[in-house]
């Protein structure tokens, strides 16, 4: 009981530190709800500094994280190679993820990474570039069970894990509906699990038959432990993450659509995710639209 109430208090006191920290990015709005506006960054100004300053938060493998006190992973790589043409220096901030998007109009950083996935919300304050990374939530499988789980459909009459609150919690109640849909039964049972690394232990002892969560993420898990499990795609509708800007920063933005185009039609872009994740990732042409 102890611990459970313990529990309740520490997530009460992240609630509290979210409602604060939602309260400072409202007070950098005006009444409109749109952030303030500054004058636009141009490049011409990033070259003349020789600099550009990334914000990340550097515990978020494989996207940034660091490595022997330097700041490593697929953004790092990727952001040099994106901003190669203007010659400059590119910086990394490490960030406090919950604060991240009141820094970038604080002026602390110019963009925004580390899987900045798209939402209604962001979209309506943050200048996005077009998807350079894909936010889709997949299937952990274990490796033995490949020919028996190809899709969802697999599922049917198995054990499916989640993490309590996660976007595969949310997601059970209509991916159970659709196994009932297609294959006449949902899910014999969904457990739900505190985190992640609990789920994968029961996937591996057998408890359970799949465990919900990110595509970038689940690779590390593959990557981790060879040979152990497989992903099963296309479990989830599609989500993606940009490079987020300030909203006035539009010759940034599309910089840097230009930049991502350019190494998806080079390879490059998909190189990186081969290096990084093991896979390469579909990206959509355009930011998602959530009107």
């Amino acid at each position: 009981m102890s611990s459970r109430l313990s529990s309740i208090g520490a997530a009460w006191r992240r609630f509290l530190g979210l409602s604060t920290l939602l309260f400072a990015a409202t007070a950098l709005l005006p009444l409109t709800g749109a952030p303030v506006r500054a004058e636009p960054l141009t490049l011409d100004a990033i070259k003349a500094a020789g600099v550009v300053k990334v914000g990340v938060e550097a515990a978020y493998r494989p996207f940034t994280f660091r490595d022997k006190g330097e700041i490593v992973g697929y953004d790092v790589d990727l952001a040099k190679q994106l901003f190669a043409p203007l010659g400059v220096k590119v910086e990394f901030i490490d960030t406090a993820w919950a604060g991240v998007i009141p820094a970038l109009y604080a002026g602390n950083f110019d963009v925004i990474m580390t899987s900045l996935t798209y939402s209604k919300e962001r979209v309506a304050k943050v200048g996005y570039s077009i998807p350079y990374t894909e936010a889709t939530q997949e299937m952990l499988i274990r490796s033995s069970d490949v020919d028996t789980i190809k899709s969802i459909d697999g599922m049917s009459g198995k054990v499916l894990a989640v993490k309590l609150g996660s976007a595969g919690d949310t997601m059970k109640a209509a991916l159970d509906a659709k196994l009932k849909a297609s294959a006449g039964k949902g899910f014999s049972e969904v457990k739900a699990y505190d985190d992640h690394p609990a789920a994968y232990l029961a996937l591996a002892q057998g408890s359970v038959d799949g465990v919900i969560n990110s595509l970038a993420t689940l690779t590390q898990v593959l990557k981790d432990a060879p040979g152990r499990y497989a992903i099963v795609r296309d479990i989830g509708p599609r989500n993606w993450a940009g490079i987020g800007a300030r909203k006035e920063d539009t010759a940034l933005i599309g910089f840097l659509n230009e930049r991502i185009e350019a190494l998806k039609a080079n390879g490059e872009i998909y190189k990186l995710q081969e290096k990084w994740f093991g896979t390469q990732m579909k990206l959509a042409d355009k930011v998602p639209d959530f009107s």
